[in-house]
């Protein structure tokens, strides 16, 4: 796999970590001022889909869902899972694609 695409795809979860991270801010300061809210399921949507950094970044610079039973334990454990796989994805990016297209191949043929 050429070395454009793996920096083309690490360029999109940065920029996608970023967006999740401001609507999470965005969030926080409507909570403050008593403003439109998040929905919750929303915001852990985000995180699981890939924004585990920005929405554990923003938890931690900004003390944001702190407290709350599902962000406590989600995001610090999707910050970690999201993380390792994008390590081994920068390390072995064929293994991961072509363990990903016999995930799909396995799919599809059930």
């Amino acid at each position: 796999m050429p070395s454009e695409t793996i920096l083309t795809v690490a360029a999109i979860a940065a920029l996608y970590n970023v967006v999740v991270f401001c609507i999470y801010a965005f969030d926080k300061f409507s909570a403050r001022q008593g403003g439109w809210r998040i929905r919750e399921s929303t915001l852990i949507g985000l995180a699981v889909a890939g924004g585990g950094f920005g929405a554990f970044l923003c938890q931690r610079l900004l003390r944001h869902k702190t407290r709350k039973p599902p962000f406590r334990l989600l995001l610090p454990t999707l910050f970690v899972l999201q993380s390792a796989f994008g390590l081994i994805l920068l390390l072995v990016p064929e293994q991961v694609f072509a363990a990903a297209g016999h995930l799909v191949e396995m799919t599809l043929r059930l």
